[in-house]
Protein backbone atom coordinates (compact mmCIF):
# COMPACT_ATOMS: atom_id res chain seq x y z
CA UNK A 1 0.00 0.00 0.00
CA UNK A 2 2.25 2.71 -1.31
CA UNK A 3 1.00 6.27 -1.01
CA UNK A 4 2.22 9.01 -3.38
CA UNK A 5 1.12 12.46 -2.18
CA UNK A 6 0.27 14.84 -5.01
CA UNK A 7 -0.86 17.97 -3.14
CA UNK A 8 -1.34 19.03 0.47
CA UNK A 9 -3.39 21.83 1.96
CA UNK A 10 -0.98 23.26 4.54
CA UNK A 11 -3.13 26.35 5.00
CA UNK A 12 -5.98 24.19 6.33
CA UNK A 13 -3.98 23.33 9.46
CA UNK A 14 -3.30 27.05 10.00
CA UNK A 15 -6.89 28.22 9.50
CA UNK A 16 -8.84 25.35 11.09
CA UNK A 17 -8.94 22.92 13.99
CA UNK A 18 -9.05 19.57 12.17
CA UNK A 19 -11.19 16.91 13.86
CA UNK A 20 -12.00 13.61 12.21
CA UNK A 21 -10.45 12.78 8.84
CA UNK A 22 -11.91 10.60 6.12
CA UNK A 23 -10.47 9.01 3.00
CA UNK A 24 -12.62 9.49 -0.08
CA UNK A 25 -12.26 8.35 -3.63
CA UNK A 26 -12.57 11.02 -6.29
CA UNK A 27 -14.32 10.80 -9.64
CA UNK A 28 -11.90 12.10 -12.29
CA UNK A 29 -11.57 12.34 -16.06
CA UNK A 30 -8.64 10.74 -17.86
CA UNK A 31 -6.71 13.98 -18.40
CA UNK A 32 -7.20 14.93 -14.74
CA UNK A 33 -5.59 11.68 -13.61
CA UNK A 34 -2.63 12.27 -15.94
CA UNK A 35 -2.27 15.82 -14.67
CA UNK A 36 -2.36 14.59 -11.05
CA UNK A 37 0.37 12.06 -11.83
CA UNK A 38 2.47 15.04 -12.99
CA UNK A 39 1.77 16.62 -9.57
CA UNK A 40 -0.24 19.57 -10.87
CA UNK A 41 -2.96 20.16 -8.29
CA UNK A 42 -3.76 22.90 -5.80
CA UNK A 43 -6.09 22.53 -2.79
CA UNK A 44 -5.95 26.17 -1.67
CA UNK A 45 -9.44 27.59 -1.01
CA UNK A 46 -11.13 24.27 -1.85
CA UNK A 47 -13.88 22.71 0.23
CA UNK A 48 -16.44 19.89 0.15
CA UNK A 49 -20.23 20.07 0.32
CA UNK A 50 -23.08 17.59 0.59
CA UNK A 51 -25.79 18.04 -2.05
CA UNK A 52 -28.59 15.56 -2.84
CA UNK A 53 -27.00 12.97 -0.51
CA UNK A 54 -23.77 13.10 -2.53
CA UNK A 55 -20.50 14.77 -1.66
CA UNK A 56 -18.70 17.15 -4.03
CA UNK A 57 -15.30 18.85 -4.03
CA UNK A 58 -15.36 22.49 -5.11
CA UNK A 59 -12.57 24.94 -6.10
CA UNK A 60 -9.92 22.23 -6.35
CA UNK A 61 -7.58 23.31 -9.15
CA UNK A 62 -6.17 20.49 -11.27
CA UNK A 63 -4.15 22.01 -14.12
CA UNK A 64 -4.94 20.95 -17.69
CA UNK A 65 -2.83 18.04 -18.91
CA UNK A 66 0.20 19.24 -20.88
CA UNK A 67 -0.33 16.76 -23.77
CA UNK A 68 -4.12 16.92 -23.76
CA UNK A 69 -5.77 18.69 -26.67
CA UNK A 70 -9.51 19.25 -27.12
CA UNK A 71 -10.21 16.56 -24.53
CA UNK A 72 -8.73 18.62 -21.67
CA UNK A 73 -10.87 19.39 -18.63
CA UNK A 74 -11.96 22.57 -16.85
CA UNK A 75 -9.36 23.10 -14.07
CA UNK A 76 -11.93 24.19 -11.42
CA UNK A 77 -14.79 21.84 -12.24
CA UNK A 78 -16.86 20.30 -9.43
CA UNK A 79 -15.75 16.73 -8.71
CA UNK A 80 -17.74 14.01 -6.99
CA UNK A 81 -16.26 12.40 -3.87
CA UNK A 82 -16.91 8.72 -3.27
CA UNK A 83 -17.86 7.86 0.32
CA UNK A 84 -20.16 5.36 1.99
CA UNK A 85 -23.72 6.56 2.67
CA UNK A 86 -23.22 6.28 6.47
CA UNK A 87 -20.13 8.52 6.27
CA UNK A 88 -21.93 11.12 4.15
CA UNK A 89 -24.88 11.20 6.56
CA UNK A 90 -22.55 11.54 9.56
CA UNK A 91 -20.62 14.37 7.90
CA UNK A 92 -23.86 16.12 6.89
CA UNK A 93 -24.98 16.07 10.55
CA UNK A 94 -21.73 17.70 11.65
CA UNK A 95 -21.88 20.28 8.87
CA UNK A 96 -25.31 21.49 9.97
CA UNK A 97 -23.73 22.54 13.28
CA UNK A 98 -22.43 26.08 13.32
CA UNK A 99 -18.82 26.63 12.37
CA UNK A 100 -18.02 23.24 10.85
CA UNK A 101 -16.87 22.72 7.27
CA UNK A 102 -15.24 20.00 5.20
CA UNK A 103 -11.73 20.79 4.02
CA UNK A 104 -9.58 18.62 1.75
CA UNK A 105 -6.19 18.02 3.40
CA UNK A 106 -4.34 16.15 0.68
CA UNK A 107 -4.70 14.38 -2.66
CA UNK A 108 -2.70 11.21 -3.12
CA UNK A 109 -2.52 7.95 -5.04
CA UNK A 110 -3.07 4.76 -3.06
CA UNK A 111 -2.77 1.44 -4.91
CA UNK A 112 -3.04 3.33 -8.21
CA UNK A 113 -6.29 5.11 -7.30
CA UNK A 114 -6.65 8.83 -6.62
CA UNK A 115 -7.84 9.56 -3.07
CA UNK A 116 -8.65 12.73 -1.13
CA UNK A 117 -8.26 13.04 2.62
CA UNK A 118 -10.97 15.35 3.92
CA UNK A 119 -11.16 16.67 7.44
CA UNK A 120 -14.04 17.94 9.51
CA UNK A 121 -12.81 21.40 10.42
CA UNK A 122 -13.84 24.21 12.73
CA UNK A 123 -12.48 27.67 11.98
CA UNK A 124 -9.83 29.21 14.22
CA UNK A 125 -10.11 32.73 15.54
CA UNK A 126 -7.40 35.26 14.65
CA UNK A 127 -5.81 35.15 18.12
CA UNK A 128 -5.64 31.33 17.97
CA UNK A 129 -3.73 31.56 14.69
CA UNK A 130 -1.25 34.02 16.25
CA UNK A 131 -0.76 31.72 19.26
CA UNK A 132 -0.10 28.76 16.97
CA UNK A 133 2.58 30.73 15.11
CA UNK A 134 4.20 31.78 18.43
CA UNK A 135 4.27 28.16 19.66
CA UNK A 136 5.78 26.99 16.38
CA UNK A 137 8.50 29.66 16.54
CA UNK A 138 9.26 28.82 20.19
CA UNK A 139 9.53 25.10 19.37
CA UNK A 140 11.86 25.86 16.47
CA UNK A 141 14.03 28.08 18.71
CA UNK A 142 14.31 25.36 21.37
CA UNK A 143 15.29 22.77 18.74
CA UNK A 144 17.91 25.17 17.38
CA UNK A 145 19.44 25.61 20.88
CA UNK A 146 19.43 21.85 21.51
CA UNK A 147 21.11 21.22 18.17
CA UNK A 148 23.97 23.61 19.07
CA UNK A 149 24.73 21.78 22.33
Amino acid sequence: MEEKVVATNRKAYHDYHIGETYEAGISLLGTEVKSLREGKANLKDSYAIVKNNEMFLLNCHISPYSHGNIFNHDPLRTRKLLLHRKEINKLFEHMTQKGFTLVPLKIYFKDGKAKVQIGLAKGKRQYEKREAVKEKDARREIERHLKRK
